[in-house]
């Protein structure tokens, strides 16, 4: 059997009842034994003064013991002298204020843990006795507690009041405060079933409350998590579209020559060299295709501390990699000692791409310049400028789009519209980006900023 749901609500009116009880509690016990301790210690000093008082005045006879009985302030109701005359000539050895003799007729227990207090279990009186010696008279004071633990017992019957009204209350108002705070997260909840429930989960943002400022910021986090999501499922939905949109036409071109070789092979053998030709182009298109798409799923998954790569060494090796492939001159300029934390293999990607894009966008007889130089902030800057035919302004914001291709060149031009887009993931990847600004007079400039090694940022 699964645990019962405790709802937020819940769990805080339980836990703060039992907080506010054993704080109302706890305090109504501290303020008992303080005020106790308070009337122990008052009635302490007013019996050693009431001793003193009594020792002042000898008593070791019946006119003595009159007398002061006359001219005494004792409240006999609650206060027991017993004058007792250890002296060999006492006539009388006891002497007793009224009622003294009844209360001592049992002699009292002492409570334990506490000096000087006495219990009368016959007439159910708390005692608290006081003794003094003066010249061998022994004076004995018993004064009654009642009013004392009258007090006391109202003290307590006062905090009882108040724990009962208390946990009588406290639930209500807990109860209100907790689903001030936790009706926002509900709300959440509610509606993010809703959009759950939706065609399009990522197109519905959640409502965000204005309070508490704890859930609004959740709240606003997690629209921007679902605006991402939103995003990301947008792509691989126009990724998909594109990729399928790609193979299909050489798929369809294949089955077309590979129809046509089936039906008039035999009869016209000069058709098959030219229909195997673009048979053999279109598996190549699809190829190329397929590794790029491979390339750029590597380039989204790469994830993980980089080493440390020397960039200027990386950049002249594939340079020289590259020269018999392209027709145009290039002309590299190459600071040395240059590092960063990335992959070589990242690094070749991406000037395959540039230097290959600005060979294929460029007159023979042009010319590609590659430079890699520090700027002013340490970070190391790959600079790939052509003499092509540029790029438009309305075509800029996209290039690094997946499968995106100007109208102008779609069908004319070979590529997938990937190259860029690996590229550009795999220079985010590396803590890097792109900035394209027009050649003059005629051309484009593709500027990739590399952080230095000592940033850990890429890759982590």
């Amino acid at each position: 059997m699964g645990k019962h749901k405790q709802t937020s609500a819940a769990i805080m009116l339980r836990n703060l009842v039992a907080m506010v009880a054993v704080i109302t509690l706890s305090l109504g016990v501290a303020i008992t034994i303080a005020v106790g301790h308070q009337l122990l210690r008052e009635t302490a000093v007013a019996s050693v003064g009431l001793v003193e008082s009594v020792k002042k005045r000898t008593i070791d006879g019946d006119d003595d013991w009159e007398n002061w009985r006359k001219n005494s302030t004792l409240d006999t109701s609650s206060s027991y002298v017993v004058v007792t005359n250890m002296r060999k000539d006492a006539k009388v050895r006891h002497y007793y204020s009224p009622n003294t003799k009844k209360l001592l007729a049992v002699p009292p227990t002492a409570v334990p843990l506490f000096r000087n207090l006495y219990y009368q279990p016959r007439q159910g009186v708390l005692l608290y006795h006081q003794m003094a010696h003066a010249r061998g008279i022994r004076y004995d004071l018993w004064q009654s507690l009642n009013s004392q633990v009258n007090i006391l017992v109202r003290v307590m019957e006062v905090t009882v009041i108040i724990l009962v009204l208390t946990l009588l209350i406290s639930p209500f108002y807990i109860r209100r405060l907790a689903h001030r705070l936790t009706d926002p997260l509900r709300s959440l909840s509610v509606s993010t079933k809703t959009i759950q429930a939706s065609e399009d989960p990522g197109a519905t943002p959640l409502p965000v409350p204005t309070k508490p400022s704890e859930v609004t910021d959740l709240a606003v986090n997690f629209n921007a998590l679902l605006a991402q999501l939103h995003d990301r499922q947008e792509q691989q939905k126009f990724f998909i579209m594109n990729a399928a949109h790609e193979l299909r036409t050489p798929i369809a071109t294949i089955r077309s020559h590979a129809q046509l070789i089936d039906r008039h092979g035999t009869d016209h053998p000069e058709i098959i060299p030219k229909s195997v030709h673009y048979i053999t182009e279109e598996s190549r298109q699809m190829q190329e295709l397929v590794n790029e798409l491979i390339t750029l799923s590597q380039a989204d998954q790469m994830a993980g501390p980089a080493p440390l790569l020397d960039l200027s060494q990386t950049v002249t090796a594939q340079l020289t990699a590259l020269l018999p492939t392209v027709k145009q001159k290039i002309i590299s300029r190459i600071a040395p000692n240059l590092t960063m934390r990335g992959t070589a293999s990242a690094i070749d990607h991406i000037l395959d791409n540039l230097v290959g894009n600005a060979a294929k966008y460029s007159p023979a007889n042009s010319t590609i310049t590659v430079t890699l130089h520090a700027d002013a902030a340490g970070n190391s800057v790959l600079t790939v400028a052509d003499q092509g035919r540029g790029i438009s302004a309305e075509d800029k914001p996209h290039i690094f789009d997946r499968f995106y291709r100007s109208a102008d060149i779609r069908g004319s031009i070979p590529g997938t519209g990937l190259g860029l887009a690996i590229a550009a993931q795999l220079a985010k990847v590396s803590g890097g980006h792109f900035t394209i600004t027009d050649n003059q007079p005629q051309g484009t400039i593709i500027q990739l900023t590399l952080p230095p090694a000592n940033n850990t940022a890429p890759n982590q």
